[in-house]
């Protein structure tokens, strides 16, 4: 009895390690299809804002981020459908193992069952019983047979409900493994054709290194322009952010630092908000595409020329407005010679910039909201392409935007 007992106790807690492994696959399996969703998402949209037919005439330069972009974004898709096929595949084998338990649990109550029916059937008639019960010694032992009886019938209905009960789950299992076997045949022919585009791509990309090295003046020269460009913004940006903090820390009576705010009670109760909320702040934009990231990389024809971005690119479709991150202040209203206009934002002692805007719909001193309207981003003529830069600070030192905005 002390021996049946334990087993039963291994059975159930192998049954509940199963479970749980279960679930915890069918929760990794949820967050991998919504990531993969998302990549997905991710291809179209460069594929609409980068490479529609109204913007072929951009640059090679453009052309070279924007292929890189994708192929990097297409590279993600297929790793993480492989993780996806991966884990479904222990699923399937999980299924098979429970449906092999299942069909031996089954022929041992099958067998049982056979065993009680034959028992039943020699001892089924009335006189039987009545000579059982009868038999007994006294009205006690006749009582206790008649109990037996009622349990050994109640016996005979519980195996045979326990027999339609694992039919029934041997058979939504086997359902589970079909639905489970298209879902990995769906995966693997996805990644198969993501694999088909990746190389597609990676080919156009040769052709264009191939384009761009027959005429390498013209490239570096586009490179050393943009550079050119990227410094004269930055240099703008941080001269007005010096130049916010020291304004502010005079008006506050506190002029011994122009590198960090000082902050009153309200701007620290803002600023500890705001840093609250690090990856989960709103996009600058209602809908786009991180075009190109933040930091140091390397040149994809030329290693040896590094390319900086201090803040985020994000590619929009045109007419699309800016809006706030966070709510706060308008410190400044930025326009660089020769360039676009933009706004900085306080929020305590963080600053967001918003920059290559064309038209203004907030002034030096507005109070704004989350969500709340700056201007409309400016669409380029030549190449038709609608790019936000976005730059984050806290007082005079850069931050990574990508760790601060959802899913950027």
């Amino acid at each position: 009895m002390k021996g049946k007992t334990s087993y039963c106790k291994y059975i159930l807690i192998v049954i509940l390690l199963t479970s749980f492994g279960a679930i915890a696959q069918t929760s990794e399996q949820k967050v991998l299809e919504a990531k993969r969703e998302r990549l997905q998402e991710e291809i179209k949209e460069i594929n609409r804002l980068l490479f529609a037919e109204r913007k072929e005439k951009g640059s090679v330069l453009d052309q070279m981020e924007a292929l890189d972009n994708k192929i990097n974004v297409r590279q993600e898709l297929i790793r993480v459908t492989n993780q996806q096929s991966n884990l479904l595949n222990r699923q399937i084998n999980v299924n098979i193992r429970n449906i092999s338990k299942l069909r031996e649990d089954l022929k041992i109550l099958k067998e049982d069952y056979a065993e009680l029916i034959q028992k039943t059937y020699q001892n089924k008639s009335q006189s039987n019983r009545l000579m059982f019960l009868l038999s007994a010694e006294n009205f006690f032992q006749a009582y206790k047979r008649l109990q037996y009886m009622q349990q050994y019938a109640k016996h005979r209905k519980k195996q045979g409900e326990g027999i339609v009960q694992k039919t029934e789950e041997l058979k939504a299992l086997n359902q589970d493994l079909v639905r489970q076997r298209k879902e990995k045949d769906q995966l693997i022919a996805e990644n198969q054709k993501a694999k088909t585009e990746l190389s597609k791509e990676i080919e156009s990309q040769r052709s264009l290194l191939t384009s761009i090295k027959q005429n390498e003046a013209k490239y570096t020269a586009a490179i050393a322009e943009k550079q050119k460009e990227a410094r004269r913004i930055d240099r703008e940006i941080e001269r007005m952010i010096k130049s916010a903090i020291a304004s502010s820390n005079k008006s506050s009576g506190n002029s011994s630092s122009s590198a960090t705010f000082a902050l009153t009670p309200e701007a620290k109760l803002l600023a500890d908000n705001f840093s609250s909320n690090k990856g989960r702040l709103i996009w600058p934009v209602e809908k786009g595409i991180k075009s190109q990231g933040y930091g140091v990389y390397a040149d994809k024809l030329y290693p040896g020329i590094k390319h900086r971005n201090n803040g985020v690119t994000i590619t929009t479709d045109a007419g699309s407005k800016a809006r706030a991150i966070f709510e706060g202040e308008v410190i400044a209203i930025l326009s660089v010679p020769g360039g676009n206009k933009g706004v900085q934002i306080k929020h305590g002692n963080y600053i967001s910039t918003y920059y290559n805007l064309s038209n203004l719909y907030v002034k030096k001193g507005d109070k704004v909201a989350a969500k709340e309207v700056l201007g409309e981003i400016n669409t380029n003529r030549l190449d038709g392409t609608t790019k936000l830069k976005f730059y984050l600070y806290k007082d005079s030192n850069r931050l990574n935007p990508e760790d601060w905005i959802y899913q950027l």
